[in-house]
């Protein structure tokens, strides 16, 4: 099962409900889904998605601790993110909760960010021994600027949804008991406008981001891989599933 709840609200709103709590870890099958999905929608007439997921977590990225899972192959985990940064119509991301990792990569392949204060956002790679992925060498500098992504790229921080919202990470902050109607206006607004506009506007906003996405990854992929074998990866795997400090050797 991909763990991807897909509903037509609207005539012009799809939402995609990611729906593996409590982490809402994603691999290679869900993003597969959810780049389908988008390519449903558009053939369907939809003109507007809205990603959500279940639970307290919007998604925690994937799951280094499983095996088998994105360190064997972070290549085809990357095709499918391309797919889905390539797709055709605009998509606002309702983050309730914490987007961490690969699940901070996921949310900003939308075009809009909707969040609460108990929102909350980590790209903390560096606390697993592990290079970034899912195209945010591209993705992070396009929202905050080059000088904020390498402050979080390189700390790992987490910065709650106000902070998020100063920096350009995210668009709209409401109340949490607002979050769901709040998300869901803002892509019934994009949907009422002209289909044909809005899709030329994100072209020209984007900026060849999903092509400059698919040459990030590989590099990243590339250094993931390198980084898969070390000591300080282990550890660090480790430390995260004993919710501890991790303590790097740097082998």
């Amino acid at each position: 099962m991909s763990g991807l709840k897909v509903e037509r609200v609207s005539a012009g709103v799809v939402v995609l409900s990611i729906d593996r709590p409590p982490s809402n870890y994603f691999d290679i099958g869900l993003l597969g889904a959810l780049a389908d999905a988008c390519r449903v929608a558009a053939e369907d007439g939809a003109r507007a998605l809205l990603l959500r997921s279940t639970g307290k977590t919007f998604c925690a990225g994937a799951d280094f601790g499983a095996a088998g899972n994105v360190e064997l192959n972070p290549e085809a985990l990357y095709v499918e993110a391309v797919r889905l940064f390539r797709r055709d119509l605009p998509m606002v991301a309702q983050v309730q909760g914490a987007a961490v990792g690969g699940g901070a990569g996921l949310a900003l392949a939308a075009d809009l960010r909707v969040v609460s204060d108990r929102s909350r956002f980590a790209v903390n790679f560096v606390k697993i021994g592990i290079h970034h992925g899912f195209g945010l060498t591209e993705t992070l500098p396009h929202a905050v600027g080059q000088q904020r992504a390498t402050d979080l790229l390189l700390t790992g921080r987490r910065i709650d949804g106000a902070e998020a919202c100063r920096i350009g990470l995210a668009d709209r902050i409401v109340s949490a008991d607002r979050l769901d109607d709040a998300a869901l206006e803002l892509a019934e607004e994009l949907a009422a406008a002209a289909p044909l506009a809005v899709r030329a506007v994100r072209r020209t906003m984007a900026d060849n981001l999903a092509d400059r996405v698919a040459e990030a990854v590989v590099r990243e992929a590339a250094e993931q891989r390198a980084l898969f074998q070390t000591e300080d990866f282990r550890e660090g795997v480790a430390a995260v599933a004993q919710r501890r400090p991790g303590d790097f050797r740097g082998r």
